[in-house]
């Protein structure tokens, strides 16, 4: 690891002092330069990526949160700037240090120290305004409501810019590979209503479970003479479907909520989709969610379920980046845990699918979506904001793409008195 020295306030230039860090926590070769607020740097000069510590706040949002929050801290108040490819670092940094970039009780010692000659001791600097703390018992109908607002309360113009014209926040499907976004997302609509059997039965009431911004009821209104009833914890998102329904002339065949799911009572519903909302309701809440939908179907009904999972699970903590700037309580259930939560509720598995490339190529474009549109995105939701959107999805689709994470359509059935499920033979009974 090459060390440029420049002498600042003594013979100890920031480099100096931090590469003992670096090396403990990094291992000898990152792959990556970093550059200090003194000017000195380490690593190669002609790094692809470098790490820009931009004042001594970086090092001690370090020492007081150690790990990956410290480091979202970092980002997110601009402590800590990125240059080059924010992909090639993310995937750096997890080649050199694949467990929480190593850091643990043997570094804090050297982090400390370094802070300490560095002049990054003192008190803990304030987290960014965009952090958010959720109180109250987890996955209560108040907290809830208070963790969706936090990630989907922001102006829909934002989503607009990332998301593009389908305004769909969930995994596309390239089924051809030409497809740009809006078309893969339209693609995965259609899969999704054919899972279900929509086609087959014009005017079917479909709940959609964490509709969004009504992309998946439209379709399914438009395309297929679903009658939909869409639900949502958000206020924004509420407020945008329902525009989008009036200005489609779909009033009479779709209606918009803001209500939770577990309110839903005294209705029957020929189809549910769950789609990028059943990370939100939790491992303990699972069997009364799957029994909850189940309730609500008629015989024959068909749930498809689609969420990101990961092996064992996972719950996105208050010690993480994710769990305090992004999804605050989120939860991903391992696909397997899934299934067996469906049958207990009385669901005839019938199929599981696996997206994880798609959402990988999905979140890329989105993360293209935002750089393009940078300034007005700042804009919008500030830079702290825009910071947030750019890291966890760069992160989330090297995740999809080193198997880190997965995502998986779980299909079920509610089976008639007579155990017939009214499902097409073959999977080419929905394309």
């Amino acid at each position: 690891m090459t060390t440029t020295h420049r002498v600042v306030n003594g013979p100890v230039s920031v480099a100096t002092g931090m590469e003992p860090v670096v090396r403990a926590v990094l291992g000898p070769d990152p792959g990556v330069r970093f550059e200090f607020w003194d000017g000195s740097g380490l690593g190669p000069d002609d790094a692809k990526v470098t790490l820009r510590l931009v004042s001594p706040e970086a090092l001690r949002r370090l020492v007081w949160a150690p790990g990956q929050l410290g480091l979202g801290r970092a980002y997110v108040s601009g402590d800590l700037e990125v240059d080059g490819d924010m992909f090639s670092a993310i995937e750096h940094l997890r080649d050199a240090a694949p467990d929480d970039l190593r850091f643990g009780l043997q570094t804090i010692p050297a982090i400390v120290a370094a802070a300490r000659r560095l002049g990054g001791i003192g008190r803990p600097p304030a987290p960014p305004p965009e952090e958010d703390r959720v109180f109250g018992r987890r996955h209560s109908r108040a907290r809830d409501a208070r963790a969706i607002a936090h990630h989907y309360d922001v102006p829909e113009a934002f989503y607009r810019i990332v998301l593009g014209p389908s305004m769909t926040y969930s995994c596309a499907r390239f089924s051809e590979p030409d497809l740009d976004l809006a078309g893969a997302q339209a693609a995965k609509h259609e899969l999704i209503c054919r899972k279900l059997g929509l086609p087959e039965r014009p005017g079917a009431r479909l709940l959609d479970v964490g509709c969004g911004w009504g992309s998946l009821a439209l379709h399914a209104a438009r395309r297929h003479g679903a009658r939909v009833v869409g639900i949502t914890l958000s206020a924004e998102q509420a407020r945008s479907a329902r525009e989008r329904v009036r200005a489609a002339g779909l009033e009479d065949a779709v209606e918009i909520r803001r209500q939770d799911y577990r309110a839903l009572a005294g209705e029957t519903f020929d189809a549910i989709s769950s789609v990028g909302m059943f990370e939100h309701v939790g491992r303990a809440r699972m069997d009364g969610y799957f029994r909850t939908l189940h309730r609500l179907l008629a015989p024959g009904g068909r749930l498809l379920n689609h969420a990101i999972s990961s092996v064992g699970g996972s719950k996105l903590t208050g010690r993480t980046f994710m769990g305090r700037y992004v999804f605050p309580d989120g939860e991903l259930i391992d696909v397997g845990d899934v299934v067996l939560g469906m049958e207990r509720a009385g669901f005839e598995v019938r199929d599981v699918e696996s997206l994880r490339e798609h959402y990988a190529r999905t979140l890329r474009a989105w993360v293209a979506n935002l750089e393009a549109g940078w300034d007005r995105a700042v804009a919008l939701a500030g830079e702290g904001r825009a910071r947030i959107w750019r890291l966890y999805m760069v992160a989330s689709a090297v995740g999809f793409e080193d198997n880190g994470l997965g995502i998986h359509q779980v299909l079920g059935v509610r089976p008639d008195a007579d155990g017939r499920s009214g499902m097409p033979p073959t999977r080419a009974g929905w394309g």
